[in-house]
């Protein structure tokens, strides 16, 4: 087999040109290890369950919106930087987090396709105004000098991909892209993967795949990429053992159980006649209020809806996630 930086030079220069790049979108450590040793109890500091929660959340207005992974990825990205500079009580959780979604989407997605800011605080059913949001949005991007080219975990999948998709890769038939991804953002969803470099956390992502499917050819590539990149044995090890107990856990018949508590539709009046027009049953669930929410509000005045209380909308994910959409997570974490 012919070595990798004979197969794809400008790929390899690519590489190491993302490697040079990812310590800049890395959140601080101290303030990781922070939200690890902060109780759920305690209502000035974020926990990492109330984080985890709320990435989750996240990972289910994606799939509502229909964004791209990236656009999740980049939102988790920022969320993870900003709460570990800055000083942060859970009951702004809600607004930190659809701001950093917010941005992340008008970063990466089609400006068509993007949602109004009402509709997302609607769908969110957060208890923040528009005014509010604008506000943090602002915050977000003028404390973390927002760049639209932000390195990432999907940047490496990405680029890795694309040598194992390459005819001098083998004959094996990978797992898709988007089962790659919908594997990473399960591990996003938990804080300690925050921790990981980009470029090692993506390539124990494939390894562990690779190695589960026994993939020689593709784990020689693995090998090959770990070697170029100067990843020390260990650590790939430490992050793969990691991703495979997130990836067994995700799969569990615990974490794939419904969650009917969570799973309520809860239709508003005008939704409700609308459909009593078109001739369809309408089911007798509490309305929304339709009136907005009063401007003088800031978001000071938010309630904490981060901990102890489950979603208002839908689980994250989407169904074609298959096994890794976590439709009960929280459940499983209890």
């Amino acid at each position: 087999m012919r070595d990798l930086q004979a197969i794809d030079g400008l790929l390899l220069k690519e590489l190491k040109s993302c490697c040079a790049k990812e310590y800049n979108f890395l959140p601080r450590e101290t303030g990781l290890k922070l939200m690890e040793s902060t109780s759920t109890e305690n209502h000035s500091g974020v926990s990492a369950k109330c984080r985890d929660d709320r990435v989750e959340e996240l990972w289910g207005l994606t799939s509502f919106f229909g964004y791209t992974t990236q656009t999740f990825v980049q939102a988790v990205n920022l969320f993870d930087r900003f709460l570990t500079i800055m000083k942060v009580q859970p009951k702004h959780l809600p607004c930190i987090g659809v701001g950093c979604f917010h941005i992340a989407a008008k970063m990466v997605e089609e400006a068509s396709n993007i949602s109004s800011t009402h509709d997302l605080i609607r769908i969110s059913q957060s208890r923040f105004t528009v005014s509010d949001l604008c506000r943090m949005e602002k915050i977000i991007s003028e404390k973390l000098s927002v760049e639209p080219e932000a390195v990432t975990a999907l940047t490496f999948l990405h680029l890795y991909y694309s040598a194992f998709t390459s005819p001098s890769a083998g004959r094996e038939e990978i797992p898709s892209i988007g089962r790659l991804e919908a594997q990473l953002k399960a591990c996003l969803c938990r804080l300690v993967f925050s921790k990981a470099k980009p470029s090692v956390l993506a390539l124990s992502l494939v390894a562990q795949e690779f190695e589960a499917l026994q993939f020689i050819t593709l784990l020689k590539i693995v090998q090959q990429f770990q070697r170029h990149l100067k990843i020390s044995d260990s650590e790939l090890l430490h992050w793969k053992e990691l991703v495979a107990k997130c990836m067994t856990e995700y799969r569990s018949s615990e974490c794939n159980k419904p969650n009917n508590k969570r799973l309520v539709w809860i239709v508003s009046r005008r939704t409700a006649q609308n459909l009593q027009a078109n001739h369809f049953s309408v089911p007798g669930l509490p309305t929304i209020p339709e009136g907005s929410w009063d401007e003088s509000e800031s978001e000071d005045s938010s309630e904490d809806m981060s901990c102890g209380e489950d979603s208002p909308y839908g689980s994250p994910g989407s169904d074609g996630e298959g096994a890794f959409f976590p439709s009960a997570f929280l459940s499983s974490k209890k």
